[in-house]
């Protein structure tokens, strides 16, 4: 029993830990793209290990609230980056959940993460932006400042493009190659 236990929280840990590097990196390299307006986090595609194993709930919820205070710290977004530690690590908490509740059917576990993201993260996004003193669309000059229901709904629509273009573009062959290669079988073990 402890032995499992420990597994259990071994495996937390390192999905913790490889969500917030690959999140951190994302920051790094793609900066705006990661945060912002248009979320396009490609460290998401490991949320597909819910579908793997129950442990990858805490470990990706945790490893979110990790990634978002250390991208608070870097950003400088002060007391507001909170709302990203909180709902953003919600969010991932929800969609983690979804994925290991439908693991049975896993094209339709992905799109947990996808719908928690797209519905959550612009709620509180446009709060974040504008206390920062803005909330113009990427790639336009098109500024939103001060209409939260334009923004939500930008953010929706951008949120839930970017988070299904990384789940099904990239978390789906993940998937399917942990599959392959056995490491599902090891996760549930």
């Amino acid at each position: 029993m402890t032995n499992k236990k420990t597994a259990y929280v071994a495996q937390a840990g390192m999905i913790a830990a490889v969500y917030a590097a690959a999140t951190l990196v994302a920051l790094l390299l793609l900066q705006g793209l990661a945060w912002g307006p248009v979320q396009f986090r490609i460290s998401e595609a490991v949320c597909v290990l819910a579908v793997l194993t129950p442990a990858a709930v805490p470990g990706l919820t945790a490893g979110c609230a990790v990634a978002n205070l250390i991208a608070l710290a870097i950003n400088g977004t002060g007391a507001l980056g909170m709302l990203d530690v909180v709902f953003g690590s919600l969010a991932t908490f929800l969609g983690a959940l979804w994925c290991w509740k439908m693991r049975e059917r896993p094209k339709l576990a992905l799109l947990g993460p996808v719908v928690a993201n797209a519905l959550v993260v612009p709620a509180y996004l446009p709060i974040l932006l504008q206390g920062m003193g803005y909330y113009t669309i990427p790639f336009t000059s098109i500024a939103l400042d001060g209409l939260y229901l334009p923004m939500y709904l930008f953010g929706v629509v951008a949120t839930g493009v970017g988070e299904a273009l990384v789940m099904y573009v990239l978390g789906l062959p993940l998937l399917a190659a942990l599959k392959r290669t056995g490491v599902a079988k090891r996760a549930a073990a």
